[in-house]
């Protein structure tokens, strides 16, 4: 993982994907990472919907990033 190196990230995944990546994170020894959701599914998704959802979910991993904490919304920690 980025951090364990000094490098800020955030992960980022749709609803569908949570508890695979819960799980993932557990297995690297991260319980708890957390992660930005965006809803599934995308691909039927058009592109204004696309927008709205990639806004959110950058404002989600904005405030990952920056406050190294849980955030409100689809946000999510193990």
């Amino acid at each position: 993982m980025a951090e364990r190196v000094g490098t800020p990230a955030a992960g980022v995944m749709t609803s569908a994907f949570v508890d695979g990546a819960e799980l993932m994170a557990q297995a690297l020894g991260a319980t708890g990472y957390p992660f930005a959701v965006i809803s599934h599914p995308i691909s039927s998704a058009g592109e204004a919907e696309l927008v709205a959802k990639a806004r959110a979910t950058i404002e989600q991993a904005q405030a990952l990033l920056l406050s190294g904490d849980e955030v409100d919304g689809d946000a999510r920690r193990a």
